[in-house]
């Protein structure tokens, strides 16, 4: 095997070991323990392990689509969107949406 085609191996070996969760825009960490191993919030779809669900950037308002989460899984404990955690208020707000 040449030397470019071992590098595009382990690159590729690397990134599948990578958690979904590192790779995601957003992650939503649900007070109570899901019994699922993924959902949908009106087109996205979030994939959940070990207590923590992510999805890829959607077209909702980050505040929209944490709303859109909670009324799926209840109350979060966190929620961030592209690398950044909600402020205790907004995840207060977000978290008021629960059912």
């Amino acid at each position: 095997m040449n030397t470019v085609l071992k590098i595009a191996a382990a690159s590729l070996a690397i990134l599948g070991s990578v958690p979904a969760v590192a790779q995601s825009y957003y992650t939503a960490k649900p007070a109570a323990e899901l019994k699922k191993a993924s959902l949908v919030t009106r087109s996205t779809l979030w994939k959940c392990a070990d207590g923590v669900c992510a999805a890829n950037k959607a077209g909702e308002r980050d505040s929209v689509l944490c709303e859109l989460v909670v009324q799926r899984v209840g109350k979060l404990e966190s929620f961030s969107a592209g690398g950044a955690a909600f402020a205790p208020e907004a995840l207060d707000k977000c978290n008021a949406r629960a059912r």
